[in-house]
């Protein structure tokens, strides 16, 4: 596959984590879940420089 493709895939998960962890545990939380939801992109962002960016 193209790493662009693979990319676009990356930020899918991502959205569906962020969104399902919303939905699942943070619905009436606003601070809890800005920060979560923070924490979340910089792992995946962390997960994808230490690993995924040579692909």
């Amino acid at each position: 596959m193209s790493s662009r493709v693979l990319v676009a895939l990356y930020v899918l998960v991502m959205v569906v984590v962020i969104v399902g962890v919303d939905f699942l545990f943070l619905r009436d939380r606003f601070w809890e879940r800005l920060s979560v939801n923070v924490g979340i992109v910089l792992l995946f962002g962390a997960v994808y420089m230490l690993f995924l960016r040579r692909v």
